[in-house]
């Protein structure tokens, strides 16, 4: 019988071929620096692409993966999160709403070791966009697959991926104590994501909305949750045309009518969560707490 795995990360695609395998790579030893005796399984959903991607198609990666096809059409990515998280046999389980997010190699092993000694660590690493700029302004200045795949390029990725650092901007402002939003690999125990019930599908419409933040929020107010944000590792956004991210007026439009449906199924506003928690630091002797 197969032995469970430590850590489980479900992954939704949708017409991703170019960037789904930069993805996988990045969560694939040896790219992942883990611990030999550490085993985690990725999980794809796919969103109804017109092919499928299969595990035949990464089998070079020798990596425990698994690929479904979403069973509900939708065009929210909700419901594929809602079935990875079902088939995920691992206690830490990671959510990654936008299969367009490659990691920093050392994210796993932060997020397992930033768990450890917490019952119900709600665990953010935060989120960084590939390019001088947030993707949605740097489009307008000509932005684009060719010009991200030359920046890749030149900063020696894979061979030497902690360089998309200087090369890609963080989503989270003024630094990493700012306020959250989201994060695009929200790590939570088994039994936290069952209490919370997954993912909203309230959240139906194209790119779920803002159900990766109300996600996050819900989780952090969990009794006992204890926010912790990776600081030195993160997940890198692939320009491939999402909702939110390929263009200023049409994000802003989105961010304004999601945050509207947030409110009518929430009762109050969208607002990041402002408390910093835990920020960890895998190459740190020791975590820095600024919680209150």
């Amino acid at each position: 019988m197969d032995e469970r795995p430590d850590m489980s990360v479900v992954v939704v695609c949708f017409r991703m071929e170019r960037e789904l395998p930069r993805t996988l790579l990045s969560l694939a030893r040896p790219y992942q620096k883990l611990d030999p005796a550490l085993r985690h399984e990725v999980i794809v959903i796919d969103n109804g692409s017109d092919r499928c991607p299969t595990a035949e198609d990464f089998a070079s990666l020798n990596l425990d993966l698994t690929i479904r096809r979403c069973s509900i059409r939708s065009p929210s990515p909700v419901f594929a999160l809602n079935e990875g998280l079902a088939l995920a046999r691992g206690d830490l389980i990671g959510a990654w709403i936008d299969g367009a997010r490659l990691a920093s190699p050392g994210l796993l092993a932060a997020v397992h070791a930033a768990a450890a000694g917490h019952d119900c660590p709600v665990i953010a690493p935060l989120n960084w966009q590939i390019g001088p700029q947030r993707q949605h302004f740097a489009s307008a200045t000509g932005y684009d697959q060719a010009e991200e795949d030359r920046i890749i390029a030149n900063s020696g990725w894979p061979e030497t991926p902690y360089r998309l650092f200087a090369a890609s901007t963080c989503e989270t402002q003024p630094g990493p104590s700012g306020p959250l939003l989201e994060s695009n690999a929200l790590f939570l125990r088994r039994t936290a994501w069952d209490r919370l019930g997954g993912y909203d599908t309230a959240f139906d419409e194209a790119g779920g909305g803002v159900a990766n933040p109300d996600t996050l929020i819900r989780a952090a107010g969990l009794p006992g949750a204890r926010l912790i944000r990776i600081v030195d590792e993160g997940t890198f956004h692939q320009f491939h045309g999402g909702v939110s991210t390929s263009d200023t007026l049409a994000a802003t439009t989105e961010v304004q009518r999601a945050s509207r449906k947030y409110y009518r199924l929430r009762g109050k506003p969208l607002q990041p969560l402002r408390e910093p928690g835990i920020l960890y630091r895998s190459h740190a002797s020791q975590p820095e707490s600024q919680s209150a």
